[in-house]
């Protein structure tokens, strides 16, 4: 196979004629350095490898039904723990359509930001020039500002329709490696991921609020539709599809940055100092005095990392390319002020990559 030189990382730990160590090669050290992180990190105490100590239930005979139990903590893949400069360094970026393919992905995101802002009741226009002159309740009522129960509404819907992609491209991806009985070159793994990722988001958030059955009818219409729709267009282009999600978390990092000013301008005043959810301090391991602001701010960090890794993956060859992320991610200070790689930028954080493990294989040698 024919390969520009700038891209011959990305193929290489696709090849099975590899002489030199490669990105499949290398998952042993990989996982030793995963294994010593969970292993240090388990020192301060339980995380995202467990229930949380308050959530665990009282010694109680045993029983499978799920009601008996106050179940939490149930995340078992790698997700990112942000420092405080990484909470603050994502940026609203957007990447410009350069294809055909990148057209139609921004416009159906536009049309679905469309259909979403009125399914969900958003509203956000610029405050008027009497703003301080206005009550907040007087601002409400005139549709320049939402409350807490609106926020909640568009978040939940967001986020029950958010974990979709990466499921859905990961079974695909999962579903054409036993097909052609070759390996995936690490894209299913960051896929359920991102999955996981966004379905702890709604169990975050549902602490906050149970959604009534007519909130629910409508997640179960929507996810009904676009799972499907997006099942289907993942067939057709893989590139598109990802290149759409890198849009839609765009827009995601949007609506939480708008949120986050609004929390800190005292336009939600029920949620200035509302304690940060058990669940939410244990998985992104949050100091105990936490707040719902910190919350925000770190679902955002994850939003950011999506935008990031699927404008990536959108600028890659989906049939021969190696997930560049499946060893090693980027800090927030690159992913969130970075809208995406481009598929030379991928080429060169690969060998970089290698280049740690060969490190990290030599001191264990030593």
């Amino acid at each position: 196979m024919k390969s520009l030189p700038v891209h011959r990382a990305l193929l290489r730990p696709c090849l099975a004629s590899a002489s030199r160590r490669t990105f499949t090669s290398s998952t042993a050290h990989n996982n030793q350095l995963k294994s010593n992180a969970v292993e240090e990190k388990s020192k301060l105490g339980p995380g995202t490898e467990g229930p949380h100590i308050k959530d665990l239930p009282p010694k109680a005979p045993v029983t499978l039904n799920v009601a008996d139990h106050n179940i939490k903590g149930d995340w078992v893949l790698f997700h990112p723990v942000y420092t405080e400069e990484e909470l603050r360094s994502v940026e609203v970026l957007h990447r410009e359509a350069k294809t055909l393919s990148d057209k139609i992905a921004y416009n159906f995101v536009r049309l679905a930001r469309w259909a979403f802002d009125i399914a969900s009741g958003y509203k956000h226009k610029p405050l008027p020039p009497d703003a301080n002159n206005k009550t907040l309740d007087d601002l409400r009522r005139d549709g320049y500002l939402m409350d807490e129960a609106q926020w909640l509404k568009r978040i939940l819907f967001l986020e029950s329709i958010a974990a979709v992609p990466g499921m859905v491209a990961a079974a695909l991806r999962h579903l054409r490696s036993l097909r052609l009985m070759r390996r995936d070159c690490g894209w299913i793994h960051t896929l359920l991921e991102e999955a996981e990722n966004e379905r702890m988001h709604l169990m975050t958030f549902m602490t906050l609020k149970n959604p009534s059955p007519l909130f629910r009818a409508m997640v179960i219409a929507a996810q009904g539709v676009f799972y499907n729709a997006f099942f289907l267009c993942y067939i057709v282009s893989p590139s598109t599809c990802h290149r759409f999600v890198g849009h839609l978390e765009e827009e995601a990092v949007i609506t939480y940055t708008r949120c986050i000013k609004e929390i800190e301008a005292g336009h939600l005043p029920l949620w200035t100092n509302l304690p940060a959810p058990e669940i939410a301090k244990d998985y992104w391991r949050l100091p105990e005095d936490a707040k719902f602001l910190d919350v925000v701010y770190a679902v955002r960090s994850d939003e950011s990392t999506h935008r990031f890794v699927n404008h990536t993956l959108a600028s890659l060859d989906y049939k021969n390319d190696v997930n560049p992320f499946a060893l090693r991610e980027p800090d927030m200070t690159t992913k969130g002020k970075v809208v995406g790689f481009e598929r030379e930028d991928s080429a060169k954080y690969i060998e970089e990559t290698h280049k740690v493990l060969e490190e990290v294989a030599r001191k264990e040698e030593n």
